[in-house]
């Protein structure tokens, strides 16, 4: 996944995040816009993880994301 392509469609793919780390409020998801690592310092903070466990959740999610033509649209 290329995570440019992320950003460039951060609307379609913030509920996909929501989803997968509910904790992330809309206005949260608003600021990172995209950004992954902003993405990754927030889930760091939220959920009480490493730097390198955040990274790790995010790759696992890019991977079982990386087909989804919803993201690519």
């Amino acid at each position: 996944m290329n995570w440019d392509t992320v950003a460039g469609n951060w609307k379609q793919f913030k509920g996909k995040v929501q989803m997968q780390w509910g904790k992330l409020t809309d206005d949260q998801l608003d600021v990172i816009a995209g950004r992954r690592t902003e993405l990754a310092g927030k889930i760091q903070e939220i959920y009480g993880l490493t730097k390198e466990e955040a990274e790790n959740q995010i790759k696992r999610f890019e991977d079982r994301n990386k087909e989804d033509p919803t993201i690519y649209s």
